[in-house]
């Protein structure tokens, strides 16, 4: 009896083992696959690759004409990221025809495997440039022109630093005043721009576009996309800090909506949208409902993701311009 006791428990050990085992490769499986990235806009057509302030296509939105959104002019301009000096790239567009100094600039920030060539970014800063606003869109780390560091994002949580290091720049060495700097971003980029925000309290407002809100809502969802079980979700949160000494968990978005203090925030979303839900929206509302603040957001009926601008690009402009005039005084 004592002998078969023995074997039993054996076999419980090596099964926990191997359980255990699994669990932590399958960690690593999940980390390994859902957070590479590729510099250089690797889905993009040589044409999408041609893009730049003064000449660019939305072809891949549908017919849309950008003319009324190219740019005059541009400087392509680097500087380093906040705290960890990676460095970023990004085109710089000053407003025509005024002193630079004197009007509101807006940071523009790009998607996942995507980079400021994306006309999700060119199309609304030629909409805020041709309004009278100084532009700067960036490529975030690891990703277009930008310092590659591993080939991984972290969904904002460690790339608000290369949008805090374009806020420097702008009031380092450019001089402009804090309160005339906003922030916009898409996807990755627009949960990137309200991290930043809750990160720093000088930011004077923010516009999001198609942002994700809590980070353990979105893994499990990137899971269930990806074909992966929910419950290698902590494994995989595990593995990602042992890999690359992240902590994803450490900051999401919806932690900003406490940190606002009154300064304004622009939410939309597609209510079509596959790839982050509309109910992420709706999350940030009532978080901020929560914390007192009433937001408005413009969910716009039938719009996939990052799509409002080509569905409607009149009434894009009309609130985006509208949404930074009156914050950032311009």
């Amino acid at each position: 009896m004592k002998r078969r006791n023995k074997i039993i428990l054996g076999l419980v050990v090596v099964l926990i083992l191997l359980v255990g085992i699994g669990y932590v490769a399958g960690g690593a499986v999940v980390y390994n696959q859902l957070s590479k990235v590729s510099a250089n806009c690797p889905n993009y057509t040589p044409e999408q690759l041609a893009n730049s302030p003064i000449s660019f296509t939305a072809s891949d939105r549908g017919d849309i004409d950008v003319q009324p959104y190219l740019m005059a002019d541009y400087q392509t301009v680097d500087f380093p990221s906040r705290e960890d000096n990676v460095n970023i790239n990004g085109w710089y567009v000053p407003a025509q025809g005024v002193d630079e100094a004197a009007v509101p600039t807006v940071i523009l920030v790009h998607g996942v495997n995507s980079c400021k060539r994306s006309a999700t970014v060119l199309m609304p800063a030629g909409m805020l440039n041709h309004a009278g606003f100084n532009v700067l869109m960036i490529d975030l780390r690891n990703h277009g022109d930008s310092q590659v560091v591993d080939g991984r994002y972290a969904a904002g949580t460690i790339e608000y630093r290369d949008v805090l290091g374009a806020w420097d720049w702008l009031v380092n060495e450019k001089g402009f005043v804090p309160e005339k700097i906003g922030l916009f971003g898409v996807s990755l980029g627009a949960a990137t721009v309200l991290i930043a925000m809750g990160e720093e309290p000088r930011i004077a407002a923010t516009w999001e576009d198609s942002s994700y809100a809590d980070i353990n809502a979105v893994i499990n969802a990137e899971l269930a996309r990806n074909g992966f079980p929910a419950v290698l979700a902590g494994a995989g949160v595990t593995m990602g800090k042992v890999m690359s000494s992240r902590d994803v968990t450490a900051k999401s978005p919806i932690a900003t909506i406490a940190k606002l203090n009154g300064r304004p925030l622009f939410i939309t979303h597609g209510t079509a949208d596959t790839r982050l839900s509309v109910q992420y929206a709706y999350d940030l509302v009532t978080a901020a409902q929560a914390e007192g603040v009433t937001i408005e957001p413009w969910i716009v009926e039938g719009s996939t993701h990052v799509s409002a601008m080509f569905d409607h690009p009149a009434e894009y402009e009309e609130k985006l311009v509208g949404f930074f005039t009156t914050s950032l005084g311009g």
